[in-house]
């Protein structure tokens, strides 16, 4: 997962990229200005107000603050890079030393000092403070912001610079009073805090007979975990399916808010989740914490007219991309008749018909053929803790194609970190902060779930340093959207067995399957994530239009709509695949609580990254695989079509991953 930020995530929180430019809510009028005025100026007028000062003053501070010469305009563009980096970087430096009790294991235990801090925002007040000090004014005037469609068409022919500075124009463009942002922060930090906190006691879990299936010291979080072990126990021709079943109850009961309150975060009680508890059940707190952001996101609307929903700020100017697009581009593949074909090859491959949690079927992988405690065992002891891994990033980076040199630089600005929860990447807001790749790593040292996380943040910590520190302009820093930054983890975490030592085991028996079998492997891998990521997101999408179609739902509403949006996504696109009608299994999702729309990220980062194979693949050496990578993630910042013209040639569609299915299943 990815805490992802643009350069200007701490100005205006949630509403990442490009906003829409807005009318923000003042009680007072605006100047007016002649309809022919320069664009700067005509957005400049539309948030002054009374209290900037009045008409003349306006007209006066446009006369003083207008650059009338290219040389002039850039020398302010050099300027205010400068303040946006030194200001982010400096709230980057506190917001991370105030999260670590609550964020690492290392830090010790978190006191509630810490708990309330964790939702302190350095930047809340940045914004409003860049407006009374008229800086924000001279950035509207003199970088104009450009709208999605201007950006697409106009930025074909762009520069670099001049990229860069209208992204600049991105920055200053809504007024929402610092209350709200910090109101925001605060339902962030407590839905983050809930679910670091929501493990799973294994060894408290009981059969319907009362037999005890995993050990008592097997904890595991909500939902990442006990995804990743469901996933393990296709290897496991003895106990698997039926430890597999057991944590396929356990999801459902957390969807449906049927979970003993005892059985979260806690081993006092045992359980048996095949039938219903006698104990007290958690109260609908998981629905509750989705609601509270929304309640701050309807705050936020107010200031935002143009842009009046979340999810019109989400998708349309942060991720840059509909919702509405978004949503076709998914079901033109989980409606696929490849689905189907796939499935066919996977029952195959198990012997006997599917089940819902077969969603995650592993067997395509290159590992999943290999014995996952013999894995654990190599990774433990190359991993006994945080700084062996961090050592070995060199070695990793070089085994990619990377130069020494050049391996050696890029992970000298990553410094790696235990995680209290499943672990994230923490990007770099400024050239003189790290990147932070945070992963769970047990006393007993770091288990192959554990590492296999591992590579996946660190895909997203080299992209952060690429597009960081060897971009050419601090307003291109990063990528278009999320979805980019987690092409580049899939793309290394496809890698993990790869970048273990050459004379290791798994690298020996993986050899086995001629490369044209290992590639079809590898596509039919990605596509059944795309099938399972695609109808979460599906979910996690209507649920959102939900709440803004019912403001004052209650927490028990939205979990009962969340559950039949959950079965009617099922029924239409699994059900027929998978079985079981009504199945509640795609809203398990811990993102949905903790991270507001952020799941649709995850499919267009599977589709990006597929076409990113297909075009790296071109490039036979190491050595160019890591150039050409290298070129692509320093395209920073542009909107997600272009980047990907410029990147591979064609923009963001599911077709080339259905046309290599269809190759790999004739």
């Amino acid at each position: 997962m990815k805490h992802r930020f643009s350069v200007w995530c701490l100005v205006a929180p949630f509403a990442i990229m490009a906003t829409m430019m807005t009318s923000c809510k003042q009680n007072s009028r605006h100047p007016s200005v002649p309809a022919d005025a320069p664009r700067g100026v005509v957005q400049a007028a539309a948030l002054w107000t009374d209290a900037d000062g009045s008409d003349e003053e306006f007209r006066q501070f446009v006369e003083d603050n207008l650059c009338t010469s290219d040389s002039n305009r850039q020398i302010l563009f050099e300027s205010l890079s400068r303040i946006l980096e030194n200001c982010n970087e400096a709230a980057d430096k506190l917001t991370v030393k105030l999260l670590r009790p609550t964020q690492l294991t290392n830090a010790g235990e978190p006191a509630a000092p810490d708990w309330i801090m964790s939702a302190y925002s350095p930047m809340a007040h940045f914004s409003n403070d860049m407006f009374a000090n008229k800086l924000a004014f001279i950035t509207i005037l003199n970088f104009p912001h450009y709208t999605l469609e201007e950006k697409n068409t106009l930025g074909r022919k762009w520069s670099r610079q001049e990229w860069a500075m209208a992204r600049l124009g991105d920055v200053f463009t809504t007024r929402v009073p610092a209350q709200i942002n910090a109101r925001l922060a605060q339902a962030f930090a407590d839905a983050e805090n809930y679910i670091a906190d929501y493990n799973i006691y294994m060894g408290s879990l009981r059969t319907e007979d009362g037999r005890q299936l995993w050990p008592d010291d097997k904890i595991l979080l909500s939902h990442w975990n006990l995804r990743d072990e469901l996933k393990a126990l296709y290897a496991d021709s003895v106990n698997g399916q039926e430890k597999q079943e057991m944590i396929y109850q356990v999801m459902q009961r957390i969807v449906r808010q049927e979970i003993p309150q005892t059985a979260i975060n806690s081993g006092i009680r045992t359980w048996a989740p095949y039938a219903d508890s006698a104990e007290p059940t958690e109260p609908y707190t998981r629905y509750e914490r989705i609601l509270a952001t929304a309640h701050a996101f309807f705050e936020e609307d107010k200031y935002c007219p143009s842009s009046p929903t979340a999810i019109i700020r989400n998708f349309e100017e942060g991720v840059e991309i509909p919702a509405a697009e978004l949503d076709s581009l998914f079901r033109a593949l989980i409606g696929s008749p490849q689905v189907e074909q796939v499935a066919t090859v996977i029952r195959r491959r198990l012997g006997r018909d599917l089940r819902p949690y077969d969603i995650w079927y592993d067997g395509f992988k290159a590992r999943a053929s290999l014995n996952e405690d013999e894995l654990t065992g190599l990774t433990r002891r190359l991993y006994p803790n945080a700084d062996a891994f961090a050592a070995d990033m060199p070695r990793l980076l070089q085994r990619i194609g990377f130069e020494p040199e050049s391996a050696k630089d890029i992970a000298s600005h990553i410094t790696v970190e235990p995680a209290r929860g499943s672990g994230h990447a923490w990007p770099c807001l400024g050239r003189g902060e790290q990147a932070r790749l945070r992963t769970r790593i047990p006393a007993s040292g770091m288990d192959y779930k554990g590492y296999n996380i591992a590579v996946h943040e660190f895909g997203h910590t080299v992209e952060e340093v690429l597009d960081m520190y060897r971009i050419d302009y601090y307003m291109l820093a990063g990528v278009p959207n999320t979805a980019y930054t987690e092409a580049s983890a899939f793309l290394w975490q496809q890698r993990d067995l790869e970048l273990l030592p050459s004379n290791s085991i798994a690298v020996q028996q993986q050899s086995g399957l001629t490369a044209e079998r290992a590639d079809c492997e590898a596509v039919l891998d990605q596509f059944w994530s795309m099938y399972e990521i695609m109808g979460v997101s599906l979910v996690d999408m209507a649920m959102w239009q939900w709440i803004y179609a019912h403001p004052k739902a209650t927490a028990k509403q939205l979990c009962d709509e969340t559950i039949r949006i959950a079965q009617e996504v099922w029924n239409r696109y699994y059900e027929p695949v998978l079985g079981e009608h009504d199945c509640v299994l795609l809203a398990i999702y811990s993102h949905m609580v903790n991270s507001p729309m952020y799941l649709p990220n995850y499919p267009l980062g599977h589709i990006v990254q597929y076409q990113l194979e297909e075009h790296l693949a071109k490039f036979a050496s190491p050595h160019d695989f890591a150039g050409e990578y290298e070129r692509i993630y320093r395209l920073g910042r542009l909107t997600p079509k272009e980047w990907m013209v410029q990147a591979v040639g064609a923009p963001p569609s599911v077709t080339p991953i259905l046309n290599a299915v269809k190759n790999c299943v004739e």
